[in-house]
């Protein structure tokens, strides 16, 4: 029985990582329905979102900026675990990690290539909340903007991170009840969390997508960038860098 000697740690390199997101948009350049799914999905679901409740814009207010962040997460965590799967499945991802490249290599270069349409994603549905939609936030845009910005690079780096334990495209569609849902629901875009279950609330505490809530309403409250803002911010970016070093820990190069 032949055995195959793992391949030696390689330090991540910047040329290389450019270059895997250079190709991965260039496969996607080439994939239309994927682009509209991560760039205008948010923007249809704000949309429909805002004339759903066309007569009471304060409930509009009260909860669009938390979606502003939410929705990007949902796609990127989908897109980006298919089409991370697909590299596995089809051989692709074999091959190129028998080249000098190294795992921090391909998902830093997938983070980067996903992280660059994840900004027109984000820019695209802020202006059409804030400039067409009308949602009304007492601090700056350039802050919404930034928190879902860091929400879709989250959502990324999950995606890459449970590609890695999904056999096919239909199980990486199922991570998403166990990895998306319970956030959505404790997350406090439907109550606060302080009103939760002291055993719910402690549990949102620790999830990330909770704090992106966090981030979109102070930034929906206040003029200036707070304490709290920060402290949100940090928590969002740090989670997804976490995950990202995770999911380069557990790569695999092909689906047994």
């Amino acid at each position: 029985m032949s055995t195959t000697t793992p391949a030696p740690a390689r330090a991540l390199n910047a040329s290389r990582t450019t270059a895997t997101a250079a190709r991965v948009l260039r496969q996607l350049r080439h994939d239309p329905r994927t682009i509209a799914l991560m760039v205008l999905i948010p923007c249809v679901m704000l949309f429909l979102l805002r004339y759903v409740f066309d007569g009471s814009a304060r409930t509009f207010d009260n909860i669009g900026a938390s979606l502003l962040g939410i929705f990007p997460l949902i796609t990127m965590f989908l897109v980006t675990s298919i089409a991370t799967l697909r590299e596995r499945t089809s051989g692709t991802l074999e091959r190129l990690l028998a080249m000098p490249l190294g795992k921090g290599d391909l998902i830093a270069g997938y983070a980067l290539a996903f992280g660059t349409l994840a900004i027109v994603q984000s820019a695209l549905a802020t202006g059409l909340a804030v400039w067409f939609l009308g949602l009304d936030v007492t601090g700056s845009p350039w802050l919404l903007l930034l928190i879902a910005l860091l929400d879709a690079l989250l959502g990324t780096a999950l995606g890459l991170f449970v590609s890695a334990f999904a056999a096919s495209e239909f199980q990486a569609v199922q991570f998403m009840p166990a990895v998306i849902f319970p956030q959505l629901l404790l997350c406090g875009l439907f109550t606060p969390r302080e009103n939760m279950h002291p055993a719910l609330e402690a549990i949102s505490d620790v999830l990330p997508m909770s704090y992106a809530v966090d981030g979109m309403n102070e930034v929906l409250k206040h003029t200036d960038m707070t304490a709290a803002f920060i402290r949100d911010t940090a928590i969002v970016a740090g989670c997804a860098l976490l995950v990202l070093t995770l999911g380069a820990a557990t790569l695999r190069r092909r689906t047994q």
